[in-house]
């Protein structure tokens, strides 16, 4: 199976604290009529689920984060404006890739700026049943979006924060993400073999384990044949440490974009090196402190698994 598995041995979450901004960000924006577009056009039937079809930063600063990722991946900008929340749509060559949500962070608070990953289901509500009935929380409930579908954020049992879409457009298809699109996502657990039991219950997945030369477990979650995730245990050492998302965005050169990525702002929290899969990966952070990985992959890997 080419897949990957990512060690961000070094890096800090505050996973509380991204929790609390989190769900602050999304309440105001979902207080009021918001229109997002669509993640399909047009519209298909095609359903993955399981799969992270969409990706969204919470920002303090939505300014400095719409110059960074625009100097960083060239994505360019579509702003919306709802009462007191601000919301930009990324796009790459015309098509929505990401949301960038600015909250501010009241004076003598620290909060952890975050990117979420967005996993489809076919229904929220009853997602939402079997997230509870595992040990979940809900951060915030589910809620109908005109164009976009029907989404909720949890935390789960171990404090993870993530999102769940049904999306009435139909999924993004199963097709190597290009440059500047995400490509996959990691879960830090404290326990990997527990999380992705959770996981699995939620979205149906098949489990693997990962052969490991660090020490530490990975277990690989797809669907459709395809890897679609993986569960990495958190590493020992200096605390606190919290379970988080991870998500990463291709790129041809990890190491120049990590450069890149200083030289804008941002700074190196994993220092590139090289992956299971064969490319290089890296995780950094945006001038605000939100993380995200860079990862190469090459036009002949796929992430379809064997038959």
């Amino acid at each position: 199976m080419n897949i990957c598995c990512h060690r961000a041995r070094h890096f800090l979450l505050h996973g509380l604290c991204v929790v609390l901004l989190y769900a602050t960000c999304v309440a105001t924006v979902m207080a009021a009529p918001f229109e997002l577009p669509p993640l399909v056009a047009p519209a298909t039937a095609e359903h993955h689920v399981g799969k992270v079809i969409w990706v969204e930063l919470v920002t303090p600063d939505l300014a400095g984060a719409k110059q960074f990722y625009s100097g960083l991946f060239g994505w360019t900008f579509r702003d919306i404006h709802v009462g007191d929340a601000d919301y930009a749509v990324a796009l790459l060559d015309g098509r929505p890739v990401a949301g960038l949500l600015h909250r501010a962070v009241p004076p003598g608070e620290h909060r952890q700026p975050a990117w979420r990953g967005f996993i489809a289901v076919r229904d929220v509500d009853a997602a939402k049943r079997i997230a509870l009935a595992h040990g979940a929380k809900v951060v915030f409930e589910p809620r109908n979006y005109p164009q976009r579908g029907r989404q909720a954020v949890f935390a789960d049992p171990e404090g993870a924060v993530f999102a769940v879409l049904a999306s009435t457009s139909g999924d993004p298809a199963d097709v190597l993400a290009a440059p500047g699109e995400w490509i996959w996502s990691s879960l830090h657990a404290q326990n990997p073999d527990t999380s992705a039991a959770f996981y699995q219950a939620l979205f149906g997945y098949d489990v693997f384990d990962l052969p490991s030369d660090d020490g530490r477990e990975h277990v690989i979650l797809s669907s459709d044949d395809y890897a679609r995730a993986s569960v990495n245990a958190l590493p020992g050492g200096s605390s606190p440490r919290h379970p988080h998302w991870l998500n990463f965005v291709r790129v041809v050169d990890a190491a120049g974009v990590a450069a890149k990525a200083v030289a804008l702002g941002g700074r190196v929290l994993v220092e590139p090196h090289a992956d299971r899969h064969g490319g290089n990966v890296t995780v950094v952070a945006d001038p605000t402190g939100a993380p995200f990985g860079l990862m190469e992959w090459s036009d002949t890997d796929s992430k379809k698994e064997p038959k």
